[in-house]
């Protein structure tokens, strides 16, 4: 039998589109995947040719430390402060995670005992919610909605829920709603969490994925920030390397002493192979990340204006590799998935996956490129929407 808190958990969102997708490819149907965000371009030469030498060295088939190598985390704070202005103590303020998903699902394991909150966006990414769980923690959803820009407000969170909720997930620019904070919101938001003694845990995955020269900021460019908040941030967006499980948490050194010590207690670290490949893809000329963006771009502007033409109500995103579309009226995002996927051979997300509050949307993930997209448009052209 299952745990208890096993049995809380909802089934996982990607599991149950990838069976949706079995299916009708075993019905012999040629579909077209916007379902989940795993980039389809190969990782930059230049990083894989780093792990094939790498990879050569005796000393890295042992155990790696479990903070990450120290060059690791120097290479992590030249990037940060490079790219976002933010100062970092390599050797406090920096570890070396399993990919960020790995981390964010181990905060709360340091943080949240039996009753405690955490607060967690609606829409999300499903691992605030699970992570909660798995720390026998209650999650609170503040709902993300469209007259507010997809930006939650900290006035609709009750006072006897601040007080007992210990961290709160954000993630800007926006898995998956695609939307982007400002300062003013940022600095809010480290507002309250100071006045509540709460954590601010920033996924901060899509932080370099940004169009039409917009830059996303860092949580950590705000005064104060330090005093309560870490981010989360990580390789696989930003140099196409889902597979290669990389990434690292940054900010509050005392916040990363918890993490670290759950970490300690239950893996051994990240293969040392795949850290020095990361120190050559985070020491990558700019260059690298502004072409990759510009990939995804082009594919932006073609799925919105084909989906746009066929009379469908989405924005222009600044930032990430999704398109948030709202469904049309008469159909639930699940139906309209259903519908895509049974009539048009299209596969996307149903916003309803992501929290109750993404009911009304579907997400399409950039990770197709153009010829497929404009198939894609044709083929919903010629059904009834």
């Amino acid at each position: 039998m299952f745990s208890e808190r096993l049995n809380r958990l909802p089934k996982y969102l990607f599991a149950e589109i990838d069976e949706m997708k079995r299916k009708k490819i075993e019905e012999g149907v040629d579909v077209i995947d916007f379902g989940v965000g795993d980039p389809d371009l190969p990782t930059p030469k230049h990083i894989v040719e780093a792990m094939k030498r790498a990879v050569e060295k005796p000393e890295n088939h042992k155990y790696p430390s479990y903070e990450g190598m120290l060059e690791f985390r120097q290479a992590v704070a030249e990037f940060y402060e490079r790219r976002k202005g933010v100062k970092l103590d390599p050797e406090r303020e920096v570890i070396a995670l399993i990919g960020s998903k790995e981390g964010i699902a181990h905060l709360p394991l340091a943080y949240v005992n039996d009753g405690d909150y955490t607060i967690v966006p609606d829409p999300a990414y499903p691992v605030y919610y699970a992570g909660t769980i798995l720390a026998d923690g209650i999650p609170y959803r503040i709902p993300l909605r469209k007259e507010n820009g997809f930006l939650p407000d900290f006035d609709e969170i009750p006072s006897d829920v601040a007080k007992k909720a210990k961290i709160m997930f954000l993630n800007y620019p926006n898995n998956p709603t695609s939307a982007v904070a400002e300062k003013e919101f940022i600095k809010s938001a480290v507002d309250f969490c100071i006045d509540n003694n709460i954590i601010l845990a920033h996924d901060f995955a899509y932080g370099e994925i940004t169009f039409d020269g917009y830059r996303a900021k860092s949580f950590l460019e705000v005064d104060n920030a330090f005093e309560v908040c870490i981010e989360f941030n990580s390789l696989s967006k930003t140099f196409n390397m889902t597979g290669w499980r990389i990434g690292f948490a940054v900010g509050n050194s005392d916040i990363l002493k918890g993490l670290l010590k759950v970490k300690t207690n239950v893996d051994s670290g990240v293969f040392q192979a795949v850290q020095e490949a990361s120190i050559t893809a985070l020491r990558s000329d700019d260059s690298v990340i502004e072409g990759i963006c510009k990939v995804y771009e082009k594919r932006r502007n073609v799925l919105v204006k084909g989906l746009k033409e066929l009379g469908l109500n989405v924005e222009k995103p600044k930032a990430t590799f999704y398109v948030w579309c709202e469904v049309p009226e008469g159909y639930t995002s699940v139906e309209f998935t259903k519908k895509l996927l049974d009539s048009a051979g299209i596969l996307v997300t149903p916003g309803v996956g992501f929290g109750e509050h993404g009911e009304g949307f579907v997400r399409f993930a950039l990770t197709r490129d153009v010829d497929t997209i404009v198939k894609a448009v044709e083929r919903l052209k010629n059904i009834e929407l």
